[in-house]
């Protein structure tokens, strides 16, 4: 169960020894993730959720191998994203993370301002991804046009800023032989990085951590693997997205008298080239929203899990000190055995299939168990060792595969490889201090509550 402060009680969670143990989404089920994925892959590979596709009369399914994930990804056609009408969710008084609502307007296709009251505020993301990539072709135009130059291929741009905001936050606590790590570095840095990337003015950033949870309620708070929300915490989330998205309307309005160099100004201007027009507010808004998810959650919980590493390996922190040159494969390794989103139900079957000799219906939703894929024995050799000469380091599926990879991928990166370029020209060693705990925060994210680490200053 969780506490009215978020914090999970994992007292109730059991480490499985049978299929009949396994529970991904039960509470305190973060503490045996692992143990559960070499049950599943040994002995139900292909998991089934009764009741959970996308009609009461259908089934969800876990997937857990790395063959199956990655060609569920690769064909968007096949396996599309689950739709669910907030008009079948009523009956039960929930409503989903990807639901669609009813009542959603499209946005203008002339550029129009989006007021602040417009129903299409609530759907930004949906509505900006229905219009600027509904299918492959736009997805690849999107990302090529849109997001790559700021935070994908394009992101070695922002080197300078990441490293300087980087050593600032470590200035502020490097004299103090121990740190609460997530609070006073993996948690900020991904908040200023953002905000600097995006256009944000510097006091806008204590609120980014507001409006980030609020964008991953669902995936922390949510119910089952379709992670849905109680009417209750989805009128609180709207509340809080309202806020954020009044807060783009403000700057869009600034940037657009005053641009400089940052990815609002610069969606405010952009051509469209598909469409040959100019981006209407709600997809602006609908990009912004996809950033923030995307760039401050996932990269905190990987630099945090990569600390852990470490503090667990002494001998891996001074072979990383030694040789910087295999920091790249360290962030891919890490990425791999301790993946920030463990996974998601973001797929469904149009058509009947088979994945490990089970049937799955058409119409039902799959999980994807990205957690589980990067650590199967028949894909990767000893797959819960970091080994930095492994071949294929990217072949991981944490940012998912082929032209649908995560769109932020270059920037989280580059914020991982600077961050442990900079401790370890900074720190000496690190290592666990005797009070640090090992909670996890609930639902389908790898992330740590806190991690005191002690450390010993480089002189």
């Amino acid at each position: 169960m969780t506490s009215k402060d978020g914090i999970e009680n994992n007292e109730q969670a059991k480490c499985p020894f049978s299929i009949d143990d396994v529970d991904l989404f039960a509470p305190g089920a973060q503490k045996y993730w692992y143990e559960s994925y070499e049950i599943l892959h040994r002995d139900s590979p292909v998991h089934r959720i009764p009741g959970e596709g996308t009609s009461p009369d259908t089934d969800g399914f876990i997937l857990t191998k790395y063959e199956d994930i990655a060609f569920v990804v690769k064909d968007i056609l096949r396996f599309p994203p689950p739709v669910m009408k907030s008009s079948d969710l009523e009956k039960s008084g929930i409503s989903g993370f990807n639901a669609e609502e009813d009542d959603a307007n499209p946005p203008p296709k002339d550029g129009g301002v989006v007021t602040r009251h417009d129903p299409s505020l609530m759907n930004a993301l949906q509505v900006s991804i229905m219009s600027l990539r509904p299918n492959e072709e736009l997805w690849k135009a999107h990302k090529r046009q849109l997001t790559d130059p700021w935070v994908g291929t394009g992101a070695q741009r922002n080197e300078e800023m990441i490293t300087k905001e980087a050593n600032s936050l470590i200035d502020k606590w490097i004299n103090n032989k121990s740190v609460e790590f997530i609070s006073e570095f993996a948690r900020p840095l991904p908040q200023i990085v953002m905000a600097n990337v995006i256009g944000f003015p510097i006091e806008v950033i204590p609120l980014l951590k507001k409006w980030g949870d609020a964008m991953v309620m669902p995936f922390v708070y949510g119910q089952g693997h379709r992670n849905l929300l109680t009417k209750e915490q989805s009128k609180e989330q709207q509340a809080l997205l309202s806020e954020f998205g009044d807060h783009v309307i403000d700057q869009l309005a600034e940037k657009k008298k005053n641009p400089k160099d940052d990815m609002l100004s610069f969606l405010t201007e952009v051509i469209y080239e598909p469409y040959d027009r100019k981006l209407t507010d709600t997809e602006i808004i609908g990009v912004a929203f996809a950033m923030i998810i995307g760039g401050l959650e996932t990269t905190q919980y990987a630099i945090s899990e990569q600390a852990q590493i470490l503090c667990k390996n002494p001998e891996l922190f001074n072979e990383l000190k030694e040789d910087r040159s295999k920091i790249r494969s360290f962030v891919e390794e890490t990425l791999r055995v301790r993946a920030p989103t463990q996974g998601l139900s973001t797929r469904m079957t149009t058509q009947d299939e088979e994945f490990q000799g089970v049937k799955v219906p058409a119409g039902s939703i799959l999980h994807l168990r990205y957690g589980a894929a990067n650590v199967d024995g028949e894909t990767f050799e000893c797959p819960h060792q970091i080994n930095l000469e492994r071949k294929a380091l990217t072949r991981h599926l944490t940012f998912s595969q082929g032209h649908r990879t995560c769109p932020g991928n270059g920037i989280s990166r580059l914020e991982q490889a600077i961050t442990w370029d900079l401790l370890l020209d900074r720190i000496k060693s690190i290592e666990f201090a005797s009070d640090a705990s090992f909670d996890h925060q609930p639902g389908i994210m790898l992330g740590a509550l806190e991690l005191k680490i002690n450390f010993e200053k480089e002189s």
